[in-house]
């Protein structure tokens, strides 16, 4: 059923606490991502939803399960916590799926651990809907995340402000290793839990790197590449992550814990939605700083094995954090290169004139991803170079966008004389990179609403519409709209 190889129940006790599942009463089946599970070379049947309720409930163990929760610890917001841990998520274990990657199956709200800090270890529906829908937006949008796998409804009720309905959320992550996870064992002192880790992960994420002449130096600048190029990709498509906590951040460079995250509607490079942001910490602006910030905690934890001469250890360290900063500016430019049709080499001047665009985005109060898109369709009209009537109605269509205009009027004419030295088709190219649609807050929040009234069919539709992005599909034309000044979601919260 479940072909599992669990290697991280193998590494030594103080690493994990084995704990099972606490069974609830009435598990009914939301959603299973029949596809996904494919992938993964699980063998279920699709038709039988009371067994896939009861497995993804956590009721029933398939064999060969070995359920633990994960030590480690964490940077909140600043702060340093020694001791964290899976709270209220509980590993299965891991499968090999079809393309060879090992992946882990993850329970989450499955009762609680002893790392629940007098938490009850539940998940309720509506975190549970937002968690898979963005999970899933993001990997249509073609950018490493975790996956959701199924959502299961408990009969059981949380107590969270009110009484809400508990459910269980099934994800899958390349591992839930952390930058927090070597801090849990860097801050007892303990350089061999360190080491055994930084093995580890080698072995599962960056196999060669074993051959490098100083492994260590080279998985910490592995880890920063990847992390460079995942937020710059973010901020691609305006995504907000919320909480980029160091116990948030995994050393495989997927995107995890879709709590208080959010994709912008009209450009503020300063906006924060979470409600436990109060001093705008991780606003979008803030995630690169943030990134370079728990890359250097990261650098802290493996400096005994940099090198044995602290000084040389630190110096690498300082390598790696300043390449950090040059590597996420090259990937930004590249990234928004793309999005306004450049695909050749950068020319002196690239970014100044995207910063030109955003610049009057932040002005004219546009919406982040409709202006890319309303663009894209604007290079598309100018190839056809025939129509005059489609170039002006599609250039009117983008500078409506905008209140006031007039930065995007003078934009314009400087785009298209850099177009103009693009050999290849910009607007095919803008086309593939700048989504039509998003997983909008309102689209979310309504989504939720009806599920908690028992209507399932928004949350269906959405998650339906999220796998293709990049495609214009008349049936989906109202989810890509940005929501009316009394639908915006102004505030998004966690799920504890």
């Amino acid at each position: 059923m479940f072909p599992f190889d669990n290697s991280y129940a193998r590494l030594p006790e103080k690493f994990h606490s084995a704990v099972y599942p606490e069974a609830v009463k009435g598990p009914v089946l939301i959603k299973f991502n029949a596809p996904l599970a494919k992938k993964l070379k699980l063998d279920l049947d699709e038709a039988d939803t009371a067994r896939l309720a009861a497995i993804f409930s956590g009721n029933v163990l398939p064999p060969g399960a070995e359920p633990l929760a994960m030590a480690y610890a964490g940077h909140q917001f600043g702060n340093f916590v020694p001791r964290l841990g899976d709270g209220r998520a509980i590993l299965l274990g891991e499968v090999v799926d079809e393309t060879g990657v090992r992946r882990d199956i993850q329970l989450k709200g499955a009762g609680p651990t002893p790392f629940s800090r007098r938490g009850d270890g539940r998940a309720a529906l509506g975190p549970v809907l937002r968690e898979y829908i963005v999970s899933e937006a993001m990997a249509g949008l073609g950018i490493p995340a975790t996956r959701a796998l199924a959502a299961v409804l408990t009969g059981e009720g949380v107590q969270r402000e009110t009484v809400l309905p508990g459910a269980v959320f099934v994800r899958v992550a390349a591992s839930h290793v952390r930058i927090g996870t070597f801090q849990y064992f860097a801050a007892q002192g303990d350089t061999d839990g360190v080491r055994t880790l930084a093995d580890y992960v080698i072995e599962r994420h960056y196999p060669a790197l074993k051959q490098a002449d100083n492994p260590y130096l080279a998985l910490l600048d592995a880890v920063s590449a990847r992390q460079a190029e995942l937020i710059a990709r973010w901020l691609g498509v305006g995504f907000i992550h919320g909480v980029m906590n160091t116990d948030n951040m995994t050393v495989s460079g997927e995107t995890i814990d879709f709590g208080p995250c959010a994709f912008l509607d009209d450009y503020d490079p300063m906006k924060v939605f979470s409600s436990i942001d109060q001093q705008g910490r991780y606003a979008y602006r803030n995630q690169p700083g943030i990134g370079q910030w728990n890359i250097a905690r990261l650098a802290e934890c493996l400096l005994p094995l940099l090198d044995a001469d602290e000084e040389k250890a630190v110096e690498a360290a300082n390598g790696v954090l300043k390449a950090f900063g040059e590597r996420f500016q090259a990937a930004w430019l590249s990234v928004f290169s793309q999005k306004i049709g450049i695909a050749g080499a950068p020319e002196e001047g690239d970014g100044e004139l995207i910063q030109a665009l955003l610049s009057a985005m932040h002005e004219g109060r546009a919406d982040f991803t409709l202006t890319f898109r309303r663009l894209t369709k604007l290079a598309l009209a100018d190839a056809q170079g025939g129509d005059e009537k489609v170039r002006l109605d599609a250039e009117a269509s983008f500078l409506e966008g905008f209140a006031p205009w007039d930065k995007a009027e003078r934009f314009l004419p400087l785009w298209r004389a850099r177009l103009a030295r693009e050999a290849g088709d910009a607007g095919t190219l803008m086309r593939r990179v700048n989504p039509a649609l998003i997983a909008r807050n309102h689209r979310i929040e309504e989504a939720i609403v009806a599920a908690m009234a028992g209507d399932l069919s928004p949350f269906e539709t959405l998650v339906a519409a999220v796998a293709d992005p990049y495609t214009d599909r008349p049936e989906f034309t109202a989810l890509t709209q940005a929501p009316r000044d009394e639908e915006r979601v102004l505030r998004t919260f966690c799920g504890t």
